[in-house]
């Protein structure tokens, strides 16, 4: 399921400006296009980036997730392409 932004910001009880600066750093995923104006977020993607700001992993451990993350993202859409 993809969520919009608001979800997104409640959840992490975050500002936009912090969740994107966030992004900026490599602290969170990139959204996903849904449109030509609107993105979204992965919920099982946003609960897992939640859960490790909960456990106190370091900006390191978080960054290194957020590019596992990502590759599997890709690699789940590639896999769809083949079928």
């Amino acid at each position: 399921m993809i969520v919009k932004l608001p979800v997104v910001l409640d959840q992490r009880a975050r500002s936009s400006s912090a969740h994107y600066r966030d992004i900026q750093n490599g602290l969170f995923t990139k959204p996903v296009n849904l449109g030509q104006r609107a993105v979204g977020w992965p919920i099982d993607e946003v609960n897992i980036l939640t859960a490790a700001q909960v456990a106190g992993l370091s900006e390191d451990e978080i960054r290194n997730l957020v590019a596992e993350l990502h590759t599997k993202r890709k690699s789940f859409f590639l896999a769809l392409m083949e079928v």
